[in-house]
C-alpha cells in the first residue's frame, strides 16, 4: 500500500512538474528556433539532403549547414564535420556524390561530397559566389552560375597622393540603372555568366559573354550537349528590366540559341527527360501590377509552344518533369496555402500536398521548396502554425504524409503558443469573400474581450497564410488577437483579384482590412475599444493609411513604410520598377496622381498615437520615407516617435536581435495606449 501511495504522489508531482514545464512563446526562444529547408531527395527517392538553419546568438546571424536522413526516417544526422555555412545541395545522376557550396575564408566554393566514403573536395575558387548548381546527365560536368566582375566608371584622373597622405576614399562612381540592392547595398560592376567545370575537380570554363547577366536555374539536354537558361539579352535590356527569353547554348561552339522571343518574363526552362520537350516559365507583359506565370512547353527548337496551365488561374513556380515526360510538378499558392501539385500535358492539374511551407520565420509569408526523386517521392519543407518547417515525404499518389523531422520539438513541446484559426468574411465594398487569420493567446478564454492587434502584410503583392510566425506568436503571448488578412491585392486568390490594386493602391483593400477588424468585433472576441494596427513595407503603407482614414485605433506602428510615392519611386532601390505598373506615368508625369495614393496626403487626419520606425540602411523603403511621416507628425505636435535600427536594412527581422526589438518596441508602444 505504501508503494502505491509513494507512486501515487510521484505521478502527481510529474503532472504538476509538467505542467508547469510550458511557459508563453518568449523573445529569447527566437534565437533556439530552427527550420529544414531546400530539401533534395536522392534519385532513388531514398535519402533526402536538406539546408538547415538556425542562430548564433553570439553573433546575431542565422547558420546554415547541410543535413542528411533516410526517407524511412532513420540515420538522421549532419552530412559533415565542417563548422561553415552549407547550401545548394545537388545529387548526381547516380546518387553516389553531392555538390554544394559552403563558405570559407575566401568566399564561397563548390565542394563535392561522396556517399560511400564520407569524403569532401574543394573543388573551385572563385571571384565570387557560385549558385544554380546543375549535374550534366553522365555525372562528369558541374554547370554554375558566377558574377564576372567589370571595372567601374572613370570620370576623372586623379593627382598621385604623397607618401604615407590619409586621403579620402576613392568616389563611388555609376552609370548603370540598377547599382544597388537592399540588403546587399552597392552592386559592385559585372556581369552573371555560365560556367562549367569538370566533377572531379580543374579549370573552370566559362560558356557565356557579352555585357548580359545570366542567372536562375540551368537545364541540360539529355545528350550533354547544351545547357537551356534564361536571360536578358535584349539590346535595351537595362530600361526592359522585366522581359526575359529562353536560350541554349552549345558547348562545343558555345554558339547561344534564343527560343522565346514575346514582350515579358520568360524563365525557369526544365528539358524533359525525353528531350523532346521544353518547359519554362512566364507570360506576355500587360504591364500591370500583377501577373499570373504560366507554364508552357516548347520543342527543343523553340517551335510548338503551347500553355499548359491556362486554367488554373494561379501562379506557377518551381518547375519538375516526371520521369516519364508526361508532365510536371510544380509549386503554387492557393487562398493562403502553398502547394505541390501535378499537372500533365493537357493541363490537367492533381493537387499533392497543401502544407509546404513554413521558412520565413518573422511573418506568416508564403514560403518553401520540393524536390522529386524519379520514383515520384516528394520531399518537401511541411509547415504547421505552431511550427517552424519540418522536413515531410509524400507519395505521387497523395498518399502516405511523412514527417520526418521534428527539429523544434526540443523547444516548442515546452511552450504554450497561440491557436490560429482561418476567418472569411464577406467585403462591404463589392461583397467579395475575404481571407484571414487570427491567433488567439495561449490562454485564451472565449468569454472574455481582448484587445485586437492587426498585421498588415507587405508587397502589397504576397500573401500570409497559416504559418509559424515568431512576430505573430509573441504578440499574442502578450494577450492580443492578432488578425492578419489577406485583402485585395494579395497573391494566390487569382490574377483580378490580385490586380484589383492597378493604378488603386492603397483603395479599397483598406476596406477589406477594417471589415475583417469589424467581424472580431461582430464575433463577440475583440474588444472594440482595444484595437491597435501595425505592418511592414505594404503593411506599413496601409497601417499608415488606415490612421488617416479612421480614428478608431487606440495607437499604431508604422515599420518601414513608403509615404511619399513621388520621393519613394526616385530613391529606392528598384525606382525604374514603378512607372505604368503602379501607377500611370513617371512621378513628374503623374504628380497628382502618386500624391493621390500617398499616406503623407492624409497625414492632417491623423490623431491616432503612432510610433514610426526603420531600418537605417533600408533602401527599398528608405528611412527618408518614414521621416517625413515622423516630422510631419511633430509638427502638428501629434503623438509620435522614430525607432531608426542600426544595421539593417528593409529586412529588419533578418538578424533575430532586430525581431525581438522590433516587437518588444511595437508592444511597449501600444501599451502605452490600453
Amino acid at each position: 500500500m505504501k508503494k502505491y501511495l509513494l507512486a501515487l504522489f510521484c505521478f502527481f508531482i510529474f503532472l504538476s512538474a509538467s505542467a508547469q514545464e510550458k511557459q508563453n512563446f518568449q523573445s529569447l526562444d527566437v534565437f533556439e528556433l530552427e527550420y529544414a529547408g531546400n530539401p533534395q531527395i536522392s534519385p532513388e527517392g531514398n535519402k533526402v539532403v536538406y539546408e538547415r538553419t538556425g542562430f548564433d546568438i553570439m553573433k546575431d546571424r542565422s547558420k546554415r549547414s547541410l543535413w542528411i536522413i533516410d526517407t524511412k526516417g532513420t540515420n538522421h544526422h549532419k552530412l559533415t564535420a565542417r563548422e561553415a555555412n552549407e547550401s545548394s545541395p545537388s545529387w548526381s545522376p547516380s546518387g553516389d556524390r553531392l555538390a554544394f557550396v559552403s563558405s570559407t575564408d575566401e568566399g564561397s566554393e563548390i565542394y563535392l561530397y561522396w556517399l560511400e566514403t564520407g569524403s569532401i573536395a574543394r573543388l573551385t575558387q572563385l571571384e565570387n559566389s557560385p549558385s544554380s548548381l546543375s549535374w550534366s546527365p553522365d555525372g562528369n560536368t558541374i554547370a554554375f552560375t558566377l558574377k564576372v566582375n567589370a571595372e567601374a566608371p572613370v570620370i576623372a584622373k586623379m593627382p598621385s597622393k604623397p607618401k604615407d597622405a590619409k586621403w579620402a576614399e576613392a568616389p563611388r562612381i555609376t552609370d548603370r540603372l540598377k547599382h544597388e540592392a537592399d540588403g546587399s547595398g552597392y552592386l559592385s560592376p559585372g556581369f552573371n555568366h555560365i560556367f562549367t567545370i569538370p566533377a572531379e575537380g580543374g579549370t573552370p570554363r566559362q560558356l557565356t559573354s557579352g555585357n548580359f547577366d545570366h542567372s536562375g536555374s540551368l537545364s541540360w539536354d539529355p545528350a550533354g550537349q547544351k545547357i537551356y537558361f534564361s536571360s536578358n539579352r535584349n539590346a535595351d535590356w537595362e530600361y526592359e528590366f522585366r522581359n526575359s527569353e529562353v536560350y541554349a547554348v552549345d558547348l562545343k561552339t558555345l554558339k547561344i540559341e534564343q527560343l522565346t522571343d514575346r514582350k515579358g518574363p520568360d524563365t525557369s526552362p526544365m528539358v524533359s527527360p525525353n528531350g523532346k520537350h521544353v518547359a519554362f516559365l512566364g507570360y506576355e507583359d500587360k504591364v500591370q501590377t500583377y501577373q499570373v506565370q504560366k507554364l508552357q512547353v516548347m520543342d527543343p527548337d523553340g517551335s510548338n509552344k503551347k500553355v499548359i496551365s491556362e486554367d488554373l488561374d494561379r501562379s506557377i513556380d518551381n518547375i519538375v518533369w516526371d520521369s516519364k515526360s508526361k508532365g510536371l510538378y510544380f509549386l503554387y499558392n492557393d487562398l493562403g496555402k502553398t502547394k505541390v501539385g501535378h499537372i500533365d500535358l493537357n493541363g490537367n492539374v492533381k493537387d499533392l500536398t497543401d502544407n509546404v511551407g513554413g521558412t520565413s520565420l518573422g511573418r506568416p509569408y508564403a514560403s518553401g521548396s520540393f524536390s522529386v526523386s524519379t520514383k515520384g517521392t516528394i520531399a518537401f519543407t511541411y509547415s504547421q502554425p505552431d511550427r517552424p518547417a519540418d522536413l515531410a515525404i509524400v507519395g505521387k499518389g497523395n498518399n502516405d504524409l511523412k514527417i520526418l523531422t521534428s527539429i523544434n520539438e526540443d523547444l516548442l513541446a515546452y511552450r504554450e503558443l497561440g491557436k490560429t484559426e482561418e476567418i472569411w468574411y464577406e467585403s462591404s465594398v463589392d461583397g467579395r469573400k475575404i481571407q484571414g487569420w487570427a491567433v488567439y493567446p495561449p490562454d485564451y478564454d472565449p468569454v472574455k474581450k481582448y484587445p485586437l492587434l492587426v498585421e498588415n502584410h507587405g508587397g502589397p503583392i504576397l500573401n500570409y497564410g497559416p504559418h509559424f510566425s515568431a512576430e505573430i506568436q509573441l504578440f499574442a503571448a502578450d494577450g492580443y488577437i492578432v488578425f492578419y488578412p489577406n485583402p485585395r491585392g494579395s497573391t494566390s486568390y487569382g490574377e483580378e483579384f490580385g490586380n484589383l490594386l492597378f493604378n488603386n493602391y492603397p483603395g479599397e483593400d483598406y476596406n477589406d482590412v477594417m471589415d475583417g477588424v469589424d467581424e472580431l468585433i461582430a464575433m463577440g472576441e475583440a474588444d472594440p475599444e482595444q484595437l491597435f494596427v501595425t505592418g511592414g513595407s505594404a503593411g506599413g503603407i496601409m497601417t499608415a493609411w488606415i490612421v488617416g482614414k479612421t480614428n478608431r485605433f487606440k495607437a499604431s506602428a508604422v515599420i518601414k513604410p513608403v509615404v511619399n510615392w513621388i520621393s519613394k519611386t526616385l530613391v529606392a532601390d528598384n525606382y525604374f520598377d514603378y512607372a505604368d505598373s503602379r501607377y500611370p506615368g513617371q512621378p513628374w508625369e503623374n504628380v497628382e496622381g502618386y500624391w493621390k495614393f500617398s499616406p503623407l496626403s492624409l497625414v492632417e487626419n491623423i490623431e491616432t498615437p503612432t510610433m514610426v520606425m526603420v531600418g537605417m540602411d533600408d533602401l527599398r523603403t528608405p528611412p527618408s520615407e518614414a521621416k517625413q511621416l515622423y516630422h510631419a507628425l511633430k509638427l502638428r505636435k501629434k503623438e509620435t516617435v522614430l525607432v531608426e535600427i542600426p544595421e539593417a536594412s528593409h529586412g529588419i527581422a533578418a538578424r533575430p536581435s532586430n525581431l525581438i526589438t522590433k516587437v518588444a518596441h511595437i508592444l511597449a508602444w501600444f501599451e502605452k495606449y490600453k
